[in-house]
């Protein structure tokens, strides 16, 4: 049993995160700017979930929360996620990521809290060299978000080296499952198809990207939390190793509801209006299996079947709130 930060706690992951860190007995410390429906109801379940409202921008309240509640370790998930989001807002992104992480940092080599895991993400690689990327791929990230993110890794880098932190990224890639709060791909053609709507999407079904299952993320989150021993790598992949097109995940949705109105046409894969997604491919999570012992259960069928049955037990609301922070599309929180 440990006493662990949360921060992000009210979004997709953070939520996720403090619910499996409750219900296996831990003290949660659940931080966000406000608390949203989701982690209220995740806290009303496990009594040590407790909520906290702060600001990472914040530097003495931080401060403050670690000195006084002395947490064994940090999982930071708080950030403006999102390459949509970046391209709107991207002062906003650079304060919030990289400012945010800085202040935890500096507030962690103050205090006795030494074991930082933050969530990274595949964009710190810009465009993919290959179909499949090791953690060791060139890191070009070419939208505010990757970059703010590539820094945020660096920066816990420098403070491990520096002041004795131990800090490990993992590096996730379009995280999906009961909750994602936002309405893109597969959420938009697997609740159509549940609610029997039609969704045609007018382009991206030829794009290759790892969907990763929520549970296999919060899995492999608590693997890399739980490890015994110093870290031999700072990153890994917690993904779930496969590339599949949006065209794949359309015949998958298919075969779960037959006779679907669901369909994606060729073309690359835009975030928005006039933003495409870089060339992305498959997660290497064979670092994760040697050093941590993880291995993702699910591939995108068995993912997407998961979630349908917990979509026809309790119809999702698209209007459900996520963290404070988060961008018009999310890839991964």
């Amino acid at each position: 049993m440990a006493r662990i930060l949360v921060t992000g706690a009210s979004g997709f992951l953070g939520t996720a995160l403090c619910e499996a860190l409750g219900r296996r007995g831990d003290e949660v410390l659940a931080l966000d700017l406000a608390v949203g429906v989701p982690l209220r109801r995740v806290a009303a379940d496990w009594p040590r979930v407790r909520p906290v409202v702060g600001d990472l921008l914040e530097w003495p309240a931080l401060a403050d929360l670690l000195r006084d509640q002395s947490p064994d370790a940090v999982l930071h998930c708080a950030a403006v996620v999102g390459v949509i989001a970046s391209v709107g807002s991207p002062l906003r992104t650079m304060q919030v990521n990289v400012e945010g992480t800085l202040h935890l940092l500096e507030c962690m080599r103050r205090s006795s809290t030494r074991r930082l895991l933050q969530v990274s993400t595949e964009e710190v690689y810009g465009a993919f060299t290959a179909p499949v990327a090791d953690e060791e791929h060139p890191r070009n990230p070419v939208q505010a978000y990757g970059i703010s993110k590539l820094a945020c890794e660096q920066l816990a880098r420098t403070y491990a080296s520096v002041h004795g932190l131990e800090c490990v990224n993992l590096r996730t890639s379009w995280v999906y499952g009961p909750g994602l709060p936002r309405d893109r791909v597969p959420r938009n053609l697997l609740a159509a198809a549940a609610a029997g709507r039609s969704c045609h999407l007018a382009g991206g079904g030829d794009a290759a990207i790892d969907h990763t299952y929520l549970d296999d993320f919060v899995s492999g989150t608590l693997a890399a939390l739980d490890h015994r021993g110093a870290h031999r790598f700072d990153a890994y992949h917690v993904a779930s190793g496969r590339a599949v097109t949006v065209r794949e995940i359309v015949e998958a949705v298919r075969e779960l509801v037959p006779g679907a109105d669901v369909s994606a046409e060729p073309g690359p894969y835009l975030h928005g209006p006039g933003v495409p997604a870089v060339r992305k491919g498959a997660l290497d999570v064979s670092r994760a299996a040697a050093e941590l012992g993880w291995r993702p259960a699910h591939d995108i069928r068995s993912g997407l079947r998961r979630w349908l049955e917990v979509m026809r037990r309790t119809p999702e609301d698209p209007r459900q709130p996520g963290s404070e922070r988060a961008a018009p599309e999310e890839p991964h929180r």
